[in-house]
């Protein structure tokens, strides 16, 4: 039936997702990912054109999930468990997995075969959120009365550190190092409470 997809988009791009996390979107293949969802090439490409448009198809879920999940971790009553719950999350999203799968963003715009305008977009996109969200919790009155800069020059050196903190971690993949390490960023960040 044309215009019916013929699979499961879901899982899908749930499969998908897994490939551009694993080899990056500049050495993923379409065939690799034929291979790995199970859908015959001609319907991926029916279906998403070309595996620039499926990468930012799957960015896109990838992206709302995660904010989503940021948004909840900085859902806290305190400013420091706030940031002591995004970095957790942060640090945890980026070390799942054996071996750990990293920050698809960052993979992705590090990738220099994967320099393509639409591309850098999405992953801006991605974190200009990530840091409106920061700023958001940030702008509380328990927040700003205690940070050392601006809401919105805290949120921005915080995102600009997440993207540090990925590339530590493939250097020094121990958790801990990663957690104590966000803890002095906290630190910097926040005058001690009276």
């Amino acid at each position: 039936m044309a215009g019916v997809r013929q699979f499961d988009e879901e899982k899908t791009l749930d499969r998908a997702l897994e490939v551009f996390w694993r080899k990056g979107l500049g050495a993923t293949s379409m065939l690799d990912l034929a291979q790995a969802t199970g859908v015959q090439r001609g319907s991926l490409y029916n279906a998403y054109q070309n595996k620039e448009a499926l990468f930012l198809r799957v960015f896109d879920r990838y992206k709302s999930k995660m904010l989503a999940d940021i948004r909840a971790s900085l859902d806290q009553p305190s400013v420091d468990t706030a940031l002591r719950n995004f970095f957790d999350f942060t640090i945890g999203s980026m070390t799942w997995g054996a071996p750990t799968r990293g920050c698809l963003t960052t993979k992705a715009a590090v990738d220099e075969n994967a320099d393509l305008q639409v591309i850098r977009g999405a992953l801006q996109g991605m974190l200009d959120n990530m840091e409106q969200l920061l700023i958001q919790r940030l702008q509380a009155d328990d927040a700003h009365s205690r940070l050392t800069l601006t809401p919105a020059e805290a949120a921005r050196l915080i995102v600009t550190f997440t993207r540090g903190i990925v590339v530590i971690e493939r250097i020094y993949p121990e958790v801990e190092r990663l957690r104590d390490t966000a803890g002095l960023i906290i630190k910097v960040l926040l005058a001690p409470l009276p």
